[in-house]
């Protein structure tokens, strides 16, 4: 019979994620830093505006399709999961 009480085993307590605090309304700033960065990004989604401007994905959601219905950027790929926008390049040739 070999063996007996080894030491007592340790359990992590696991890694914590820091929650992140994003606004659910614009303020003015951010409203216009909003409206200057985004059109200027080649490559738009809600996850890279919410890290940009720290907001809620909703509020990003409904102020890309605004931004979209407006003409100022152009919808790649829109699915119920993801969401792709592009910076509008030549109006005048993608509005065809």
């Amino acid at each position: 019979m070999a063996g007996g009480k080894g030491k007592k085993k340790k359990w992590s307590k696991g890694k914590n994620r820091d929650k992140v605090v994003n606004k659910v309304l614009f303020s003015k700033e951010q409203w216009e830093r909003f409206n200057s960065e985004v059109p200027k990004m080649k490559l738009i989604t809600v996850s890279t505006v919410v890290e940009k401007l720290k907001i809620n994905a909703g509020l990003c959601r409904r102020a890309l399709n605004e931004m979209a219905d407006n003409g100022e950027i152009r919808a790649v790929c829109v699915t119920r999961a993801q969401r792709i926008y592009t910076r509008n390049i030549g109006e005048d040739a993608d509005e065809e």
